[in-house]
C-alpha cells in the first residue's frame, strides 16, 4: 500500500481534497452452519428465502474475497440460480497507471509538484497570492550551516521567473480545475485501497418466485483451539475434559448455528482471484511498416522428413458451474434439500453427561475428524467462546521420564494417555489435578484412536538419576576379502549406566529416554519403545531404593585395505586379534607367512647393501693409501700389505653380491606367489 508524506497530506487539504468513500450496501443471508478448522479457513453456509422479483445479498472483507470467489457454491429451491456478481476492483497499481503523475512513499513536496511542470499554481503567504506557472521544482541537501530546503522556480505572468520556497506558503492550489480534480482522484483512489468496507456479492435469479436459497464458502478464520484438563480421583481411570476455544471475527453476529470442529489440516492456499488481470501483450507491425533489413540464411548440414501435421485436440467442454443450473439438472438439484448438500459420515456419541453443557458428537470426516457442537451455538461478533466437546474417561498411567538432554538430575512426573476410543483428541494445552488439587501443565499433540502420548506436567523431586559413561571396548567381529581387497567389520561398544535413587516410599515407573545416535544399535537391554529420534527403556524402582540400569550400544567400523600394502606387522595385527575367528585366521595365516618371509629377505637384503656399501667405502680408502706411498720410497711392504686387504674386501665383495642375487630371485618367486594367493583370496 502506498503512503503519503505529512507535507503532502497538508497540500491536500490545502486543494480541498477529500477522501472520503461511500459505505457498502448491507448483506441478509443468516450465517446457519459453521466449521473451523485448524489451518486458518473456516467452512461458512448460509440459507434464507428471497422474496419473488429480489436477489440475495451479501457482503464480505476486501481480503476474503479471493477465497470466496475459490469455494462459492450456491443452490436453490424454487427457481434457478441465473448468475453472481460481485464488486470487483482493479489493483490499484493499474488503476495509478492512468495518471501522469506519482505520490512516492514519504514524498517531499518539492518532487511532487516538479511533476506538474506546465500547470499553474497559486501559491497563498501572509497578506498576499503569487500566481505562476511551474518551471522546476528541487531540493537543496541540508549543509552544516542551514536544513533541508525547497526551491519552486515559477514563470510568472509579465516574463519574470522567480525562485519561491514552497514550504513557507500557507496553501497551494492548482489553477487548472482539470488538474485540481486529477489529483482528487489520485487521492481517492489511494484512500480507497485503503479503505477496509464489505464488497458485496448478489445472487440473481432468472424467475420472479420466491425460493429457498443455500450459499456455501470459506473464508480465513482464526483456528479454534484445544484446551484439557485431566483429572485423577478415586476412579480407575481419570476423567480427561476438553474445551474448544472459538473466536467470532467476522463482523456478525453467529445466532444459533450449527457449530463444527475439525481436527486436521487440509491443504489450502491463496489464489488471486478478486483483481482483474492483465497480460502484457507483444507489439507486432507488418513488414511495409518498417524497412527491410538484410537476412542471412543458414546452410543445411542435414535433413529431415517433415511431421506430419496434427489436428488440435477438440477443447474440453466447459466445467458446469456449481449452483448455475439449468433444464433437468436445475429441477433436480431444486430437489435437493440442504441435508443432502451436507458431507455424510458415520456419527459415534462419545463422552459422559457433562456438569457444564452438552458434550460433542465426533466422527470421522475423511482423513480428518470433527466435532459437532450437538446443540445450536451463539457467538456476538468480536466475541470468543468456550465450548466443552468431549468429557470421557480415559486410560492414563501414571509414571516418570528422564532424558539426560534436559539438563536436570530429577525426572519428570508424566502421564502416558492411551487413546482407546474410537475419537481422536485433537492437539493442545492440557492442566493436571491430582487429588483434587493443581498438579501441572503440558502441551501433547494430536492422539489418533488407537495411539498413545507421554505428557509430563511436572518436575519429581523424589527421585534423582546420574548417569555415567562405565567402559568402551573395540573389537574385530569379521572380514571380507575379493580382488585384493581386504573389509575389515569392527565394533565399538560403549556402556552408559544410569543410577536411580528413589528416596520416596513407594514403588516408581521411569521412563529413560535415550536419544538414538547416528551410526550406533542398542546391543542390551532392548527399548520397549522408539521415537524417531530416541529409544525408551522402562525401569520399575522398589521404594526408597537405588538400581543401576546400564545401556549397551554398538557402532560398526569399515575399513577396506588392499592386501598388497598391508605389511607383515598390520597382518598380524588381525591375526592375533582374539575376537576373530578361526575360519578367517586360517584363510589369513598362508598370505602372513609369504609377507613374513618377503620382510625377512627385505630385511636380510638391506644389511647386505649396508655391508656392500661399508666394504666399498674400505677399499676406496686403501685406493688412495696405496697411490700416496708409491709416491714415497721404501714403502713398498706397506703397499703390499694394503693391496693384499684391497683383494680380500674384492672377494668379499663378490660373495656378497652373488647372495644378493639369490635373495631377489627368491623375492621375486615369493611375490608372485603372493600375488597369486592374494588374487584367488575370496571370503
Amino acid at each position: 500500500m502506498r503512503k503519503i508524506s505529512a507535507k503532502v497530506l497538508i497540500l491536500c487539504v490545502a486543494l480541498g481534497v477529500g477522501i472520503a468513500v461511500k459505505p457498502a450496501v448491507g448483506a441478509d443471508l443468516p450465517v446457519r452452519k459453521v466449521v473451523l478448522y485448524k489451518h486458518g479457513i473456516g467452512f461458512f453456509e448460509r440459507q434464507g428465502q428471497v422474496p419473488a422479483g429480489e436477489s440475495a445479498v451479501f457482503q464480505f472483507k476486501a481480503s476474503e474475497m479471493n477465497d470466496v470467489l475459490k469455494s462459492l457454491t450456491v443452490s436453490s429451491a424454487g427457481a434457478p440460480v441465473s448468475g453472481v456478481r460481485y464488486d470487483s476492483s482493479d489493483p490499484l497499481e493499474k488503476k495509478l497507471q492512468d495518471f501522469p503523475f506519482r505520490i512516492g512513499e514519504a514524498q517531499p513536496l518539492s518532487r511532487l509538484l516538479d511533476q506538474f511542470k506546465g500547470s499553474s499554481v497559486r501559491l497563498q503567504f501572509t497578506g498576499s497570492d503569487i500566481e505562476g506557472t511551474i518551471i522546476s521544482s528541487v531540493t537543496i541537501p541540508a549543509t552544516q550551516n542551514q536544513p533541508e530546503r525547497h526551491q519552486l522556480v515559477l514563470l510568472m505572468e509579465d516574463g519574470e521567473i522567480r525562485n519561491i520556497d514552497p514550504s513557507a506558503a500557507a496553501g497551494i492550489r492548482f489553477v487548472n480545475p482539470k488538474v485540481q480534480q486529477q489529483f482528487r482522484d489520485y487521492l481517492l483512489l489511494v484512500a480507497g485501497a485503503r479503505n477496509l468496507d464489505k464488497r458485496s456479492v448478489t445472487i440473481e435469479s432468472a424467475s420472479d418466485r420466491a425460493r429457498s436459497l443455500v450459499a456455501r464458502y470459506v473464508v480465513p478464520t482464526p483456528i479454534w483451539k484445544s484446551s484439557y484438563r485431566l483429572v485423577f480421583d478415586d476412579q480407575a481411570k481419570p476423567l480427561l475434559e476438553g474445551w474448544a476455544i472459538v473466536d467470532n471475527t467476522t463482523g456478525e453476529d453467529w445466532t444459533g448455528v450449527t457449530l463444527s470442529l475439525v481436527s486436521g489440516m487440509p491443504v489450502s492456499f491463496i489464489s488471486p482471484l478478486y483483481e482483474p488481470r492483465y497480460v502484457s501483450r507483444r507489439v507486432a507491425e507488418l513488414p511495409g511498416d518498417r524497412a527491410q533489413r538484410p537476412i542471412l540464411h543458414g546452410g543445411v548440414v542435414e535433413q529431415e522428413e517433415a511431421p506430419l501435421a496434427q489436428a488440435a485436440p477438440p477443447a474440453p467442454a466447459a466445467p458446469a458451474i456449481a449452483g448455475f443450473i439449468g433444464g433437468a439438472r436445475a429441477k433436480a438439484a431444486r430437489e435437493m434439500s440442504a441435508d443432502m448438500m451436507a458431507p455424510a459420515y458415520e456419527r459415534v456419541e462419545i463422552g459422559l453427561p457433562s456438569t457444564v453443557g452438552p458434550t460433542a458428537a465426533a466422527a470421522a470426516l475423511g482423513d480428518l475428524f470433527e466435532y459437532r457442537i450437538d446443540h445450536p451455538v451463539t457467538v456476538r461478533k468480536e466475541e470468543s467462546a468456550m465450548l466443552p466437546f468431549a468429557q470421557q474417561r480415559i486410560d492414563g498411567r501414571k509414571l516418570l521420564i528422564f532424558n539426560e538432554s534436559h539438563g536436570s538430575q530429577h525426572p519428570l512426573n508424566a502421564v502416558e494417555l492411551s487413546n482407546a476410543t474410537n475419537t481422536t483428541l485433537d492437539g493442545g494445552a492440557i492442566t493436571v489435578f491430582d487429588a483434587g488439587a493443581y498438579a501441572g501443565e503440558a502441551l501433547f499433540e494430536t492422539i489418533k484412536s488407537g495411539d498413545k502420548r507421554l505428557i509430563s506436567y511436572a518436575v519429581d523431586l523424589g527421585a534423582r538419576i546420574t548417569t555415567a559413561f562405565d567402559s568402551s571396548s573395540k573389537m574385530l567381529r569379521d572380514f571380507t576379502a575379493k580382488r585384493g581387497l581386504v573389509t575389515f567389520r569392527q565394533s565399538l561398544k560403549e556402556v552408559r549406566t544410569y543410577t536411580i535413587h528413589n528416596v520416596d516410599q513407594k514403588e516408581k515407573t521411569v521412563i529413560i529416554e535415550r536419544p538414538a545416535r547416528q551410526g550406533y544399535d542398542v546391543v542390551e537391554p532392548k527399548p520397549s519403545e522408539k521415537t524417531a529420534d530416541a529409544y525408551r527403556y522402562e525401569v520399575k524402582v522398589a521404594a526408597g531404593a537405588t538400581q543401576k540400569f546400564p545401556v549397551t550400544e554398538e557402532r560398526v567400523l569399515t575399513e577396506t585395505l588392499a592386501l598388497t600394502n598391508l605389511t607383515y606387522d598390520q597382518l598380524l595385527y588381525y591375526i592375533e586379534n582374539r575376537d576373530l575367528n578361526e575360519a578367517g585366521r586360517a584363510k589369513l595365516r598362508p598370505i602372513t607367512d609369504l609377507k613374513r618371509q618377503i620382510a625377512d629377505i627385505d630385511r636380510e637384503t638391506g644389511r647386505l647393501d649396508q655391508q656392500i656399501q661399508e666394504r666399498s667405502q674400505d677399499q676406496d680408502r686403501l685406493r688412495r693409501n696405496i697411490s700416496s706411498l708409491n709416491s714415497v720410497s721404501g714403502q713398498n711392504q706397506q703397499v703390499q700389505q694394503y693391496a693384499q686387504q684391497l683383494a680380500a674386501q674384492e672377494a668379499e665383495l663378490a660373495r656378497m653380491r652373488d647372495r644378493q642375487a639369490e635373495l631377489r630371485r627368491q623375492r621375486d618367486d615369493l611375490q608372485v606367489k603372493l600375488n597369486n594367493l592374494i588374487e584367488t583370496l575370496e571370503i
